[in-house]
């Protein structure tokens, strides 16, 4: 089990119960999943670069991603229906918590002049967006074989009924939230 995940139910579960007076331990906000998407729009031009975004984010994520192909065709970029323009990995269980550890702990530290994310990135739901300009915050990527630095959006899905809910169960795993 991960180290993550015992936190989690050892420490988490507690403060959560007591916080927001729940009656029930399965009332208790959790991590659904965890969603990396690259979206590379110069794939059109350069299918090589989609190669390579698939190898990092395998890096990064530790499982294979999948290809994500348009679905309407739009002139003005010169796109159509069927080509592929991004990659995408959906993390749950072990994986998951990894990468929240490996994201909260080694990667965010790692961003320049870094001061906290934003704590209005929440949906409404309990669900949080993140992007990172640059995919080299990650240790694993080598900065010598990269060929051009790619964005990376990181949707953290969680079970939480609303905002404070989802943003206090993600504080207490770790997000460093601006104040």
């Amino acid at each position: 089990m991960s180290l993550l995940k015992v936190y989690y139910e050892k420490e988490v579960i507690p403060k959560l119960i007591e916080k927001f007076k729940y009656a029930n331990i399965m009332q208790v906000p959790k991590l659904g999943k965890i969603v990396l998407n690259m979206g590379l729009g110069e794939a059109i031009h350069n299918i090589k670069l989609l190669d390579s975004a698939v190898e990092e984010l395998m890096i990064i994520a530790g499982q294979r991603p999948v290809i994500t192909r348009a679905k309407k065709a739009i002139a003005a970029f010169k796109l159509r229906a069927g080509m592929p323009i991004g990659v995408m990995v959906t993390l749950r269980s072990k994986h998951m918590y990894d990468f929240f550890n490996k994201l909260v702990n080694i990667a965010l530290p790692r961003v320049r002049d870094f001061r906290g994310v934003s704590g209005k990135a929440l949906d409404g739901y309990g669900n949080y967006s993140l992007g990172i300009k640059e995919h080299i915050i990650f240790p694993e990527i080598d900065y010598d074989k990269i060929d051009k630095i790619k964005g990376l959006n990181i949707s953290i899905v969680t079970t939480a009924k609303n905002d404070n809910e989802g943003r206090e169960l993600l504080r207490l795993l770790g997000m460093p939230f601006r104040n």
